[in-house]
């Protein structure tokens, strides 16, 4: 186990990628707290997200944005290289043969910085979770 001297939470890997402190208490708030080269991005997708699904609520969950409508719909969050977007399983096979230049495993999207965002799937997408899990 390893433990982050930084804010004493142990992880199974060794520099595990976390957040320390205390979460973000909105999505501007989180966006505001990364790095200033990963910004711009995080604007866009939460941008592209929330014009998607006007009515889901934004919010803070497991330390990222979030948009929820009685479930969580889909998430995002910045790394080193890349911004994660979190739309769960069935999205990810949903549109399989949309994410072939982007790597993805069960439940996640990594859109690298050096890539131009791709927009238009981000917001079908956006859209497909709110349908299938915002009943």
């Amino acid at each position: 186990m390893w433990k982050c001297p930084k804010c004493g939470r142990t992880f199974k890997n060794t520099n595990q990628d976390h957040y320390c402190g205390e979460a973000p208490k909105t999505i501007e708030e989180y966006i505001e707290r990364q790095p200033k080269q990963a910004q711009p991005f995080l604007r866009k997708i939460n941008n592209t997200i929330a014009s998607a699904i006007p009515d889901a609520v934004e919010k803070i969950s497991w330390s990222m944005p979030t948009y929820w409508k009685k479930h969580n719909l889909i998430q995002f969050a910045a790394f080193k290289n890349h911004i994660g977007l979190y739309p769960g399983p069935e999205a990810v096979a949903t549109f399989a043969d949309r994410l072939k230049e982007y790597k993805t495993s069960k439940g996640a999207i990594q859109l690298p910085y050096d890539k131009p965002l791709p927009f238009e799937l981000i917001e079908a997408i956006a859209k497909w979770c709110e349908k299938e899990y915002g009943r």
